[in-house]
């Protein structure tokens, strides 16, 4: 999924990068994020939080915070030729919570999107823990050797890599796209 930070803070009146700042130096910010992504901070909890720390109208922070997120039209493609071939597919996220606003809904990428669906937040346990590629890989019904792991965030990587998951780091669509279609011998 592409996200344009800058544009939310722009419309928000915030300075340059405060928003990534807030989720990811805030002592605050990285705590309620961390807790909504295995389930134990509900939505609502971030959406006060970050609004605090930004000094922003909570209400429905998330949704406005995420309202440019698009998913990634060359992967999604990817993905729907994946299925239709008989590969199995799955979405492992950490989740951004799904009420009152279910992101992954909103984009499409919910019910029928993938195979499997994996959360962070209804498994209690989030990347990169070993156990959540573990739970994936089992609910695909693969060894982790027929398995292959796309993810933008290079420290969720090396768990995967360790249970022998083939690993794709995603730092842009076209090479991601390219390194996968290889794999698959396409």
């Amino acid at each position: 999924m592409r996200a344009n930070g800058v544009g939310f803070e722009r419309e928000s009146g915030l300075e340059p990068g405060a928003y990534f700042a807030a989720l990811t130096e805030h002592p605050d910010g990285v705590h309620v994020y961390a807790e909504l992504e295995v389930g134990r901070a509900t939505q609502e909890d971030w959406n006060r939080v970050i609004g605090g720390i930004l000094g922003l109208d909570p209400t429905d922070l998330m949704r406005r915070a995420l309202a440019r997120l698009r998913p990634e039209p060359r992967i999604v493609e990817l993905v729907g030729r994946a299925r239709r071939e008989g590969v199995v597919t799955a979405m492992l996220s950490n989740s951004f919570g799904l009420t009152p606003f279910n992101v992954y809904k909103e984009l499409g990428m919910w019910e029928g999107f993938t195979d499997v669906v994996v959360l962070s937040e209804e498994e209690g346990v989030r990347k990169p823990s070993p156990e959540i590629y573990r739970r994936t890989v089992e609910r695909m019904g693969l060894a982790p050797e027929e398995c292959v792991f796309v993810d933008d965030h290079e420290r969720n990587l090396p768990p995967a890599e360790a249970m022998g998951i083939t690993c794709v780091h995603a730092t842009d669509a076209t090479l991601t796209e390219a390194r996968v279609r290889e794999l698959l011998n396409w």
